[in-house]
């Protein structure tokens, strides 16, 4: 296991980190507080999401599941996720 390394973000966070993952810790839990509707999404997920510009779920209804497993940073487990958001408001992935 690689030692922790002190590192401070754009913002000005301090964190530690072992990993070469640049990713703040505290940017990322104030990410999942923005993030709404995918707020159930893992982080890599939810950064899916907003680089292809989708930001509700009736823009998610116009790709089918097949394209959205094409998303870096989707993966199998974000699926039934996504399916239930979409269902919850009667809408499902593109056929």
């Amino acid at each position: 296991m690689s030692q922790k390394t002190e590192r401070i973000c754009k913002k000005g966070h301090h964190y530690f980190k072992s990993s070469d993952c640049p990713t703040c810790p505290v940017c990322e839990e104030e990410r999942k507080a923005e993030a709404g509707i995918f707020a159930v999404l893992a982080a890599p997920a939810r950064r899916a999401m907003a680089s292809h510009g989708i930001n509700t779920l009736e823009q998610l209804a116009n790709y089918s599941e097949k394209e959205i497993l094409q998303f870096h940073g989707i993966g199998k487990t974000s699926i039934p996720a996504l399916k239930n958001l979409l269902a919850e408001r009667r809408l499902s992935f593109k056929a």
